[in-house]
């Protein structure tokens, strides 16, 4: 079980890995072993998130979760595959944390008095800048 916050817990069997290989150093190792990682977890059918929790991750995790709700992690910084499958699962922990953290909620505010005759004053000094711009018009022609 990997625990992610107090309340949150997903099972190991739910998450999957397939090694592929990784681009970057590596020299000619690179091109031989497949070091990187994807990390795929089905987020829509687990039980582990409530269906706020998944709302809130749909909207972090962008193009990484699919239309079927599978969210797939690359991870290959590193060069062993050991240390990417821990990155792997580390940038899902921390995913799921921010999704869980739960959004303050925004109060209304109004502008005060003060600021309202603020920007009428400053609207007014602007229109006579623009006003001094006109061409004069002469009454005596």
């Amino acid at each position: 079980m990997i625990q992610v916050t107090p309340e949150i817990l997903i099972d190991e069997n739910e998450i999957h890995f397939d090694f592929v290989r990784a681009s970057g150093p590596g020299g000619q190792h690179v091109n031989k072993v497949a070091t990187a990682v994807q990390l795929r977890w089905n987020a829509r059918l687990s039980e582990a998130i409530s269906a706020a929790v998944y709302t809130r991750l749909k909207r972090l995790a962008g193009k990484r979760l699919s239309a079927e709700g599978i969210l797939v992690i690359q991870a290959g910084r590193f060069r062993s595959q050991e240390r990417n499958r821990q990155d792997a699962v580390e940038r899902l922990v921390r995913l799921i944390r921010k999704a869980a953290e739960k959004p303050k909620p925004r109060r209304k505010t109004r502008p005060t008095k003060a600021s309202k005759e603020k920007t009428l004053a400053e609207k007014k000094h602007r229109g006579r800048i623009k006003e001094k711009r006109r061409p004069v018009i002469r009454m005596d022609e």
